[in-house]
Parts: structure tokens; C-alpha cells; sequence
């Protein structure tokens, strides 16, 4: 997927006030609408100049472009990095433009985002919108349900248009057992309401940071778990690490490398829990010393073993 430039689009700088970014889109639009201009790539470029305008005129997708845009290294291939939009708070749920844009905002901005509601009366009385933003949260917050400080981010703009951020921390109660892709609902911690009314909600959807040891699969683990040749070749019981503690794995005699054995139950304590799979992989001691090419060189006459048996070779 390629980078778009919505500055470069438009045609104005990073910097640009939101007048500038108004008077930059009623040129183009009028430029390359579809009805009155001649240009042969007229009906693209005016989408490509409305899609623009859809993120540089909202204060919270611009803060979000803008932050991503500082971490893309150049080139023609683009990806977002994993949880590019994490600790940051929107409302509303724009429509997708281009295979770009849905990328970045399809799910970024929340979905279901709240409406207003008039109330009766003559006085204009509505709820507030409801709110978004992904949070990052440790493995083990799962395992033991905690709660934690958690700072957002929250765009703003000034009375040019200029965007920038202002931060806001919460006390979230992470419960125990939750997965990544849920949501936590903070009831009236969203935009406040209009004359009395409710306020929205804040729902926060849950991501795990990238843990050193496990893998996450729903509510299931993955773990590679280094054994010596003979506890797999002869059988052992061996300690295993999982986040609530270490257990003792028993390991079939006999087994080879990949090999995947199940705890079942030591996954997430969902409802109902996740299991953890434990893949061995065997880790073969070094042959630097004099003694350890001894015993190297001892298997090697004693044990009729090719690993590449089957190959042809």
C-alpha cells in the first residue's frame, strides 16, 4: 500500500491553519469536480482531494495522520505499525475512501459511536457521543484483573484549526480474564451532553503489548520452550513458565523437535479458559570445551543417526 500525503494533496503545509486547509479544498474541488472540469483524471483526483479534506479538517484524525505520518520511513510500501492508534480518544466513525484510509480510520476512530438525542421540552437538551480510543495492557492485567492509570490522548484544536493533544489520565479497572479485541465500558466519561443531557460513553478497546515469551491466540498462549536432547529423547518432567507461575510439563520420551503438547486451562481465565501450548524446541549444548567435543564425538560413532533420512540425500 502506498503513503498518501493529504498535505501534499492539498497543497498546503503541516503547519496549516484550518482556514488554509478550507480555502486549499473549495479550489480543488472546484478545479477537479467532475461536472465542470475538463482534466482526464478529474473524478480520481477530486476523491483524492476529498479524502483529504475528510482527515485534515477533523482536529482528532489529523492528530492521529500526524503521528503516523512522523513514523513512516519512506518508500512506496506502507503498513501501519501494530497499535499505531493506541492510547489516543475519538468519537464518531468516518466512511472508508480508499483502501489508505479505511486502513488507518476504518476501526481507529470505533465503531457505533453515539448520536444525539433531543429530549422534549423547548429547551435543545442531547447526549453526549460516546467515545474510542485502544489501550495497551499487559499479559498478566489479564491474568489477575488490576487496575491501572491509563493516559489518553485526546486532539483538540485552537481557534486557527491547529491541532494538538492534550492528555487526560483514568482509573480503569482491567478485568480479570479479558481479551485482546474487547472493549471496557466507562459509562459518562464520553463528550458531555447539551443542556442537561447524558453524557457518552468512553469504551476503550483492549490490546496486549508484545510479551518476550508468550504468543496470543484468542484466549489461548503459545510458548516455545527450549528442552536439552535428553530430556526429549528420554523423557522428563520440566518446569514451565506461565503467567500465573511455573508449572511442571511432562515430556513424552521419544519426542522431537516441534513437537506441541497442551496445558489446558493455563491460557487466559476466559469463560471458558484458554488452554497454553507449549512448542518444544531443542537446544543443543555447545561443543566448546574439550570435553563436550568428547561426548560429541562419542555420539557420533556410537549412534547411527542421519537427520536427513528421507531427504534423497
Amino acid at each position: 500500500m502506498q503513503y498518501k500525503d493529504y498535505y501534499k494533496t492539498l497543497g498546503v503545509e503541516r503547519g496549516a491553519t484550518l482556514d488554509d486547509i478550507k480555502r486549499a479544498y473549495r479550489k480543488l474541488a472546484r478545479k477537479y469536480h467532475p461536472d465542470v472540469s475538463k482534466e482526464p483524471d478529474a473524478e480520481e483526483r477530486f476523491k483524492e482531494v476529498g479524502e483529504a479534506y475528510e482527515v485534515l479538517k477533523d482536529p482528532e484524525k489529523r492528530a492521529a495522520y500526524d503521528n503516523l505520518g512522523n513514523q513512516w520511513q519512506g518508500g512506496q510500501d506502507f503498513r501501519p505499525p501494530p497499535n499505531w492508534d493506541a492510547q489516543y480518544e475519538f468519537s464518531g466513525d468516518p466512511n472508508a475512501f480508499s483502501d489508505f484510509f479505511e486502513t488507518l480510520f476504518g476501526r481507529g476512530f470505533g465503531t457505533g459511536a453515539g448520536t444525539r438525542r433531543a429530549g422534549g421540552g423547548t429547551a435543545y437538551r442531547a447526549a453526549g457521543l460516546d467515545h474510542h480510543a485502544k489501550v495497551l495492557i499487559d499479559l498478566e492485567d489479564s491474568y489477575r484483573g488490576t487496575t491501572r492509570a491509563i493516559t489518553l490522548q485526546r486532539p483538540v484544536a485552537d481557534a486557527d484549526g491547529r491541532v494538538r493533544t492534550q492528555e487526560h489520565t483514568l482509573k480503569v479497572r482491567i478485568p480479570k480474564g479479558v481479551r485482546p479485541g474487547q472493549h471496557i465500558r466507562l459509562a459518562g466519561q464520553g463528550e458531555p451532553g447539551v443542556g442537561g443531557g447524558a453524557a457518552g460513553d468512553l469504551y476503550l478497546e483492549v490490546a496486549f503489548r508484545p510479551h518476550p515469551l508468550y504468543r496470543v491466540d484468542g484466549s489461548d498462549l503459545h510458548l516455545d520452550l527450549p528442552v536439552a536432547p535428553w530430556e526429549a529423547a528420554l523423557g522428563a518432567t520440566v518446569p514451565v513458565p506461565t503467567p500465573d507461575g511455573t508449572v511442571d510439563l511432562k515430556i513424552p520420551a521419544g519426542s522431537s523437535g516441534g513437537r506441541r503438547l497442551r496445558l489446558k486451562g493455563r491460557g487466559i481465565p476466559a469463560k471458558p479458559p484458554g488452554d497454553l501450548y507449549v512448542q518444544l524446541r531443542i537446544a543443543l549444548p555447545p561443543a566448546d570445551t574439550a570435553k563436550a567435543r568428547e561426548l560429541y564425538e562419542h555420539m557420533q560413532r556410537e549412534l547411527a543417526f542421519n537427520p536427513r533420512q528421507g531427504m534423497g540425500v
